[in-house]
């Protein structure tokens, strides 16, 4: 067994490697960039090795850096985590020709699969089922067209090389066919260096389901269940599970004998992933094969008990597999969300920053857990992506996952950057959802205009104000406890209250009990017992015996409280106070339609107008790019630039203004 590993990765994967290691006995050596001195897996692995500037493709991305820090502390192997070099065969070739074993398949599987033409040749001679389609190469816009016709539509154009929805365009029909393929290749060129297109039946209503395979040096290969990863928005995933909940226990055999048959027509040898489209009658058809780990692999290890990356170490070294496939058991439910630095009520733009709070759900053993490389006062940085952590739950059954699942997002308290857990929480009570009635075009049909809170709204308003009730009551009741030790400032207390919770009035009644409050909403009654004390931002309590958590922020005279992914402001007076409330004008908002704002943190890449200039609306005006992505910025209508206000180059906020209109 190895004595000491090297990880070739950053953020929560590296922090995950580095746990298993450790627990394997293993010295653990990270990795880091400038913009990662003091980032999480630094501090956790026993050795950190800087290896160069903030952007990938100067740190992380070069081979030559990685291999020179496994000679300067004297590593003996690399896990390369997923991303960056995980399917680089080069990699994989430099760290054996330099004696360093790869925690992962051996060159020639990654080199076989890595290419979408290859894999799918080679799958269609071990006897795995395709989709439909053609692929050779297309020469050009006119061949594009005549192939899809000879398909049939709707069909889906993609790139050789491509990956993570990039090189991948939808067409039904000629004009789509022919713009598509040029915009693919275009795309695919400047991506991945490599314009080679191919084009496929697209399956109606698919389902993206993955089967975990795992194979040794010796010739076993078995598969761990599959995977459903259905919910995604633009082709990255959201929210993964396992078992699905669509397969039959036969399809599941069919597909799980299939993916083994593909691995071992790359004499595969450990961790990876064969990816399929199911339609909606159970039809299933190869897509790709991953030749790393994946990032939802905790899903399968929940299921199954099993460490995977303790078997990617084993298997590099040289070690059988400990079990056969009649020895794997399928064991309740799990699934996992990816939280990340994202603002959903803005179209996802990515949001970077400082973690000012960051408190993750407690952890429990078989239950619930938390993968992450970030920290409270840690920095979410431009230049990687916007996974913040991966919370993963594990019930006896799925409708127990799923709550508990929901009561997790309730404690995961993170502020200073925006996030998408309001959003997850939405997907995860949709009846859609709920029910397993799910595509992967579920998000695009249930909110095809983004998402906003009216997506979110409270099961229970009255819960809510029932919370903003019982947290003014403390307050004022510690008032009354401070000023009462003084002679002459008793102070009288209302028991009757009016909640504002945006238009929503909601008068209530709050009697003091042991250990908390009754409220008393008209005929419904809120026995709400707790801790809380003031100040703390996690709630935890019961309501009429039944546990929950919620988050209370005070914020002025508001008290600002997060629950099921809904966010609401709510405003706790007399009913005199409210009455008077009422009656005062609102303030309107600053007129802003003369200013480009900046939609997201970023690096200003470019400003495309100058003052004076006249432009027409659709005209781009500014480029802004954090975390992969480039957001472009065009006129909304006809105006004149009256001045530039931020200059290239500058990190700029959200909501700084770039230009000014005249």
């Amino acid at each position: 067994m190895f004595k000491k590993i090297l990880i070739a990765n950053r953020g929560e994967i590296a922090c995950r490697v580095i746990k298993t290691a450790r627990r394997m006995g293993m010295g653990t050596v990270a990795v880091y960039s400038e913009a990662d001195r003091d980032a999480r897996h630094v501090s956790l692995a026993d050795e950190a090795v800087a290896i160069g500037p903030p952007p990938s493709a100067q740190s992380y991305l070069v081979i030559d850096r990685i291999l020179e820090a496994c000679r300067q502390t004297g590593a003996e192997a690399v896990h390369p985590g997923y991303g960056f070099l995980s399917e680089n065969s080069a990699f994989c070739g430099a760290l054996e020709q330099a004696g360093i074993a790869f925690i992962g398949p051996k060159a020639h599987a990654i080199e076989s699969m890595g290419d979408k033409i290859a894999s799918k040749r080679i799958a269609l001679a071990a006897g795995v089922n395709a989709i439909p389609g053609y692929t050779d190469v297309v020469r050009d816009a006119d061949h594009a067209v005549t192939i899809c016709r000879e398909i049939g539509y709707p069909v889906m154009i993609k790139a050789s090389a491509g990956g993570g929805g990039k090189g991948l365009r939808f067409a039904r029909n000629d004009a789509e066919a022919r713009e598509g393929f040029q915009s693919c290749r275009a795309e695919a060129r400047s991506a991945f260096g490599d314009d080679r297109i191919f084009i496929e039946k697209f399956i109606e209503e698919p389902r993206h389901i993955e089967i975990q395979v795992l194979g040794d040096a010796h010739g076993n290969i078995l598969y761990l269940w599959e995977r459903e990863c259905s919910i995604q928005r633009r082709h990255q995933k959201v929210i993964e599970e396992a078992p699905s909940p669509f397969l039959d226990a036969a399809t599941r055999e069919r597909m799980g004998a299939q993916a083994v048959a593909l691995a071992r027509a790359v004499e595969y040898q450990s961790a990876g992933t064969v990816e399929f489209v199911v339609d909606a009658k159970r039809n299933f058809y190869f897509l790709e094969m991953n030749t790393r780990l994946q990032v939802e692999h905790p899903v399968t290890e929940m299921i199954t008990g099993l460490d995977l990356v303790e078997q990617m170490i084993r298997v590099a070294a040289g070690e059988r597999l400990a079990f056969r496939q009649e020895d794997l058991k399928c064991d309740g439910w799990a699934i996992e969300a990816r939280i990340n630095a994202e603002d959903p009520f803005r179209n996802f733009l990515p949001s970077t920053g400082r973690l000012v709070r960051y408190v993750s759900p407690a952890e429990e053993p078989g239950a619930v857990r938390v993968d992450t490389g970030v920290y409270e006062g840690g920095e979410v940085s431009m230049f990687y992506d916007s996974l913040i952590a991966k919370l993963i739950v594990h019930g006896a059954t799925r409708q127990q996952a799923i709550e508990r699942m929901r009561e997790a997002l309730n404690a995961f308290y993170i502020r200073g950057v925006s996030h998408n857990i309001a959003f997850v929480a939405a997907v995860l009570q949709h009846p859609r959802f709920v029910s397993g009635r799910i595509h992967t075009g579920l998000i695009a049909e249930e909110y095809p205009a983004g998402f906003n809170p009216a997506d979110a709204p409270p099961d229970d308003p009255v819960f809510l104000a029932a919370i903003a009730a019982f947290a003014r009551r403390r307050y004022i009741d510690r008032a009354v406890r401070i000023s009462g030790q003084m002679p002459g400032l008793g102070r009288k207390v209302n028991a009757q209250w009016v909640v504002l919770i945006g238009t929503e009035r909601y008068p209530v009644a709050v009697e003091p009990v042991e250990g908390g409050y009754r409220i008393r909403h008209r005929d419904t009654v809120y026995d709400v017992r707790s801790e809380w004390r003031l100040g703390e931002p996690l709630f935890n309590g019961t309501c009429n015996g039944r546990p929950f958590v919620l988050q209370v922020e005070r914020r002025g005279l508001k008290y600002r409280i997060f629950h099921w992914g809904t966010q609401v402001d709510a405003v706790v007076m007399t009913g005199r106070g409210a009455e008077l409330l009422a009656l005062m004008p609102a303030k309107p908002p600053p007129d802003l339609s003369k200013y480009l704002l900046s939609p997201m943190p970023g690096l200003l890449t470019e400003i495309a107008v100058a003052p004076g200039q006249e432009v027409k609306a659709g005209e781009r005006l500014a480029a802004i790019e954090a975390m992969k992505m480039e957001n472009v910025l065009k006129a909304d209508r006809d105006c004149v630039v009256a001045a530039v206000l931020a200059k290239q180059g500058e990190s700029l906020t959200v909501d700084q203004p770039i230009l000014e209109f005249k």
